[in-house]
C-alpha cells in the first residue's frame, strides 16, 4: 500500500544513500510562504535555481548556525517578554525550523517565553496580538460541518493534538479563544522538547464561547461571540469534533487542555478508550507533582510513606495531584484508606470532609468526620493553617490560584511540623503563585525545600544555594505523548502516567539529587522525555494497549532517539505537483 505523502505540497523521500530529502510541489515565492519548507537563505544556488527561487534571496547563502546567531540577536534586542514572544511567534510562521533550531540552542532562555509565564499575557492579549492563523479552531458555526474542515488542514497523519476551550487557562480563566496560544506553546514543547515531528501536530481552538463579559465587548475580539455551550450541547460539540479527528486521523493522541473543573474529569472518561487521549491538568500535573515529592522525599532521607500530605485547591489540578499521590502511596505499600488518610485536600471553603456537598469528582478525598472530631477549631470546616497543625503536614501543595496564600504563618506552621518541609506553590503564572520562594526560605529559617511551578531564579541565603525546582508539566507531557505515538496506543492509561511520573523521579535522583535539586533543569528537557517515554511504552506493552508490539523487548532508549525529530535542514528538489492535484487537500481553483 503506496503511503500518503505528508502533506499535499512537500514529502519527506529517500535517495539511493538511504538520506532524507524534501520534494516539493510548490515553487517560487509559495515555497517561501510555506513555514515547513522555507530555509530562507540557506537555499543553495542550486535550489533557487531549480525551485523558481533565483533572484528572490539575497545572494549570500547562510547556514542554519548562521541563521540562528542572526535571529537570536533580534531576539536580544526586543524590549521585554511579550515583545519577545511575537518575535518568536513570527519566527515560527516564517520559517519553522529556524525556530525550533533557535529553541534547541536556547531552551532554557525561551521556555518561559513561549510557554509559562509569558504565554498566560499572549493569551489575555489573543486577538490584539493576532497575526498569522496556526491550528484548526472549530465553533458552532462550522462544528456541523467539522468532517470538512479537518480536511483542510495540510497535514495528512496527524498524530498529537492539544485541544482547548479556555475555559481555565492557567490562573486566569476563561480566555476565550486567546487559549489557542497555550495549544501552540504546548506543541512547541512536544517538539523540541519531545522530539515529535511538528509535520504530525496540530493545535485546536474549541471555540464554545466565553463568559467573559470584557472579551465579548471587544470590537477585536476573534471567536464567537456568544456564551458558552454547557451541558448536552457542549459534549455534543465535542462528540462531533472528536469523531471528526478520529476518522481523518486514526492514529491521533489528544491532549485535553485547560477545560474547567466542571466538564474535565467528564470528557477525559467520556473519550479516553474512544481514541487515545488525556487531560495535562489533571493526569500531568499529577505526575510531575508526585515526581517531585519523591525526589525531595529522598533528598531528606525518607520515602513518600512517611509524608503527611496536604493540597491547597481542589480544581482539575489539585484533584489530579491528590489522584497521583494516593497512586503513590499505594504502590508504597499503603493500602486505600491509609493512603487516603495521608492526603488532606482543601478548596475555598476549607478541609474537602464528609457532610460537605461537593462537586462528583471531589468525592474520592472527603475525609471522615471523625478524622477532626477532637480538634479545637474556629468554624464546621477546618482552615489551611488548622490542617497544617491538626495533621501534623510535612508536605503542603499549592494549586489555588490565590495569591499569597502560603503567608508566614502558613510556613512557620510547615516548619514547626518537621526540620525540612516541602511546600511546593505550584500555581500558574507567577501572579497566582501561592508564596514566592525567597520569602518562603526566609519564613522557615532556609530550611524549606522549595519547587514552584512558573520559573523562579535559584535563593541564596547566608551564603547557601537554595535550588528552586520548577514542577513543570513539560518534564511529563512531551515524553508520555511520544512514547504514546511510537507505540501506537489505543488508550493512555493511569499506568502509564504514574510510569511517567518514576521515570522523571529517577532521572533526578540519579542525575541531581547530590546537588540538591528536585527536579532537573530545562535544559535536560529532551534527555528527561526520552526517559519518560521509553518507561510510558514498556508500560503501555505491560498493559496491552500498545499496537507495536514488536517493541517488547528492544532498546527503547535508542528507539526514542533515533526517532526524534531534529531541526535541519534537508536539501529540496522539485517534485511533479501535477500528481498532487487530485489529493483531497490540494488546493484548486472555483
Amino acid at each position: 500500500m503506496k503511503r500518503e505523502p505528508i502533506s499535499p505540497y512537500f514529502d519527506i523521500k529517500k535517495d539511493a544513500e538511504g538520506r532524507d530529502y524534501m520534494e516539493v510541489y510548490l515553487e517560487g515565492i509559495a515555497l517561501l510562504r510555506l513555514v515547513l519548507s522555507n530555509k530562507g537563505t540557506a537555499f543553495t544556488e542550486d535550489e533557487r535555481v531549480a525551485l523558481g527561487l533565483d533572484g528572490l534571496l539575497p545572494p549570500q547563502v547562510n547556514t542554519l548556525e548562521q541563521q540562528v546567531e542572526r535571529v537570536y540577536r533580534g531576539f536580544l534586542r526586543e524590549p521585554d517578554p511579550i515583545a519577545k514572544y511575537q518575535y518568536l511567534r513570527a519566527l515560527q510562521e516564517r520559517a519553522e525550523t529556524l525556530f525550533y533550531a533557535l529553541l534547541e540552542k536556547h531552551l532554557e532562555e525561551m521556555m518561559p517565553i513561549i510557554y509559562t509565564p509569558t504565554v498566560g499575557q499572549a493569551v489575555q492579549q489573543f486577538s490584539h496580538l493576532y497575526q498569522n492563523p496556526r491550528g484548526l479552531s472549530f465553533s458552532p458555526l462550522n462544528v456541523d460541518r467539522a468532517a470538512k474542515v479537518v480536511r483542510n488542514y495540510p497535514w495528512n497523519d496527524v498524530r498529537m493534538i492539544v485541544a482547548t476551550d479556555s475555559s481555565a487557562i492557567l490562573g486566569i480563566g476563561d480566555q476565550g479563544y486567546g487559549g489557542l496560544a497555550i495549544a501552540i506553546g504546548k506543541l512547541a514543547l512536544y517538539t523540541i522538547g519531545g522530539g515529535v515531528n511538528p509535520f504530525h501536530t496540530m493545535p485546536v481552538k474549541l471555540d464554545v464561547g466565553t463568559d467573559r463579559q470584557e472579551l465579548l465587548n471587544d470590537e477585536f475580539y476573534l471567536g464567537v461571540r456568544q456564551r458558552r455551550l454547557r451541558g448536552a450541547h457542549y459534549l455534543t460539540f465535542l462528540d462531533k469534533f472528536v469523531k471528526a479527528i478520529h476518522e481523518r486521523w486514526p492514529r491521533a493522541v489528544i491532549q485535553w487542555e485547560d477545560l474547567s473543573k466542571d466538564v474535565a474529569f467528564t470528557v477525559l472518561e467520556r473519550y479516553r478508550k474512544q481514541l487515545p487521549s488525556f487531560n495535562d491538568d489533571i493526569q500531568g500535573t499529577g505526575a510531575v507533582a508526585l515526581a517531585g515529592l519523591i525526589a525531595a522525599s529522598r533528598l531528606r532521607g525518607e520515602t513518600l510513606g512517611d509524608q503527611r500530605i496536604v493540597i491547597l485547591g481542589a480544581g482539575a489540578g489539585g484533584i489530579g495531584v491528590a489522584w497521583a499521590i494516593t497512586q503513590g502511596l499505594m504502590r508504597e505499600g499503603l493500602n486505600r484508606e491509609q493512603a487516603r488518610d495521608r492526603v488532606c485536600v482543601l478548596d475555598s471553603r476549607g478541609l474537602l470532609v464528609e457532610g460537605r456537598s461537593v462537586e462528583a469528582y471531589k468525592q474520592d478525598y472527603l475525609q471522615p468526620r471523625g478524622k477532626i472530631a477532637g480538634w479545637q477549631i474556629a468554624n464546621e470546616i477546618p482552615t489551611l493553617l488548622e490542617v497544617i497543625e491538626y495533621t501534623q503536614a510535612t508536605v503542603l501543595l499549592g494549586l489555588s490560584g490565590q495569591t499569597g496564600a502560603f503567608n508566614h504563618p502558613v510556613v512557620q506552621a510547615m516548619a514547626r511540623n518537621t526540620t525540612h518541609p516541602l511546600i511546593f506553590p505550584l500555581s500558574n503564572p507567577t501572579s497566582a503563585c501561592e508564596a514566592l520562594p525567597e520569602d518562603i526560605l526566609d519564613w522557615s529559617e532556609g530550611r524549606a525545600i522549595v519547587a514552584s511551578g512558573s520559573p523562579f531564579p535559584d535563593v541564596i541565603r547566608n551564603g547557601q544555594v537554595h535550588h528552586i525546582g520548577q514542577g513543570n508539566n513539560a518534564f511529563i507531557f512531551p515524553g508520555l505523548g511520544f512514547g504514546t505515538i511510537l507505540a501506537e496506543c489505543r488508550e493512555v492509561t493511569d499506568g502509564m502516567v504514574l510510569e511517567a511520573a518514576y521515570a522523571l523521579a529517577e532521572y533526578t535522583t540519579a542525575a541531581h539529587l547530590q546537588s540538591g535539586r528536585i527536579y532537573p533543569p530545562v535544559s535536560e528537557l529532551r534527555e528527561v522525555s526520552i526517559r519518560v517515554g521509553a518507561r510510558v511504552i514498556e508500560q503501555a506493552l505491560k498493559e496491552g494497549v500498545a499496537g507495536k508490539t514488536e517493541l517488547a523487548g528492544r532498546d527503547l532508549d535508542t528507539y526514542l532517539r533515533t526517532r526524534s525529530w531534529k531541526p535541519r535542514y534537508l536539501p529540496i528538489t522539485r517534485g511533479d505537483h501535477t500528481a498532487m492535484i487530485d489529493h483531497p487537500g490540494y488546493p484548486k481553483d472555483e
